[in-house]
């Protein structure tokens, strides 16, 4: 199947999107008329940031190793529905994450659009170097606020975590690169449990100090609740400027998108999510995916706020990699205009 999908490329679902059902149309025209509404009666940003992060955290928990040009294809698909930040992969050991170990050719193959960032992760100084030979323009850090996450993650402290993106932090700076940082476990660890917001709000403050530019608070296992990501949100609002926060759930509970809409009302104007809902945790088991950015993009518009993505467009990438991956989509909206 993926052979096949390779040989159609991106063009072959675009004359889908003349074919979706009318009940996807009435849905997006019910939703324009109780936009203004909608915005009147809660404060919500005017323009949201979508991340996307499906070609990287999505991917890299596939036990099947996906080809390069497939992983490519998608990126580029991503590009044209209006994604302005996708990160594209991961420069870790392939011996820890094997689906990544194709790194420099995805970075190599990339049509890059202008004015879309294509930002990849880097653990450690090795992976940074290596991004920077591969032609990375932006990075991203990843630590997390539960002791035994660190340990199973990267095999080290929090503190020791730290410790390693301050190598990453100096070499960045020297070549004027902006960093973005990740925090893993803020609402929730699949070994220590309940996650104290206090210790999201240190690591965050952490990571913003040495200056990243952009902290993304991640529900790595998808157990947060509005209630949980408010008092979460106001511990590190403290600490951080709301401007510089992000949000990254998982939909584990199906609660991902109250989450993000509770984060908005918060005043987070930037969003993780992945096409199709792919990805998971390799450390938290029966961790589900990420939200879907199909679903995400769908409740923006239907808030009226502005995202500049092409929603037909990011069905057609989702449909592209769910037959890539002969699986099903995890997107609800999907699901309902196209019956995946």
């Amino acid at each position: 199947m993926a052979a096949l999908m390779m040989r159609l490329g991106p063009g072959s679902f675009g004359s889908a999107r003349v074919h979706r059902p009318a009940l996807f149309s009435a849905a997006a025209a019910i939703l324009r008329s109780v936009s203004v509404s909608a915005t009147q009666s809660i404060s919500l940003p005017e323009m949201v940031k979508i991340v996307e992060v499906g070609p990287r955290d999505g991917l890299q928990n596939e036990k099947t190793v996906v080809p390069t040009e497939v992983k490519i294809c998608l990126i580029d698909m991503l590009s044209e529905a209006g994604l302005p930040v996708i990160e594209a992969t991961s420069f870790v050991s392939p011996k820890w994450v094997p689906q990544m170990a194709d790194q420099e050719e995805v970075m190599r193959g990339l049509h890059k659009k202008p004015g879309v960032n294509y930002p990849v992760l880097t653990p450690n100084l090795k992976g940074f170097q290596a991004a920077m030979k591969a032609g990375a323009k932006e990075v991203a850090i990843f630590g997390a606020a539960s002791e035994l996450f660190s340990k199973k993650n990267i095999n080290c402290s929090v503190d020791e975590s730290l410790v390693r993106f301050e190598e990453v932090m100096r070499a960045a700076n020297q070549e004027g690169v902006p960093v973005r940082g990740y925090v893993s476990c803020v609402l929730g660890c699949p070994y220590e449990g309940t996650v104290s917001p206090n210790k999201v709000a240190e690591v965050a403050k952490r990571l913003y100090s040495m200056g990243c530019y952009e902290i993304s608070l991640g529900d790595t296992i998808g157990v947060g609740t509005p209630g949980g990501m408010t008092e979460m949100l106001n511990a590190v609002k403290k600490e951080v400027p709301v401007e510089a926060l992000a949000v990254h759930c998982h939909d584990t509970y199906g609660q991902a998108l109250a989450n993000i809409l509770v984060a908005l009302q918060n005043g987070v104007s930037v969003v993780d999510s992945s096409v199709a809902g792919l990805g998971g945790c390799p450390y938290a088991q029966g961790a589900s995916g990420n939200v879907a950015t199909e679903d995400v993009v769908y409740m923006l518009h239907g808030l009226g706020i502005h995202t500049g993505v092409d929603l037909p467009k990011l069905l057609d990438a989702g449909s592209y990699i769910c037959h890539s991956l002969n699986r099903k989509t995890n997107s609800k909206v999907a699901q309902a205009s196209s019956k995946l």
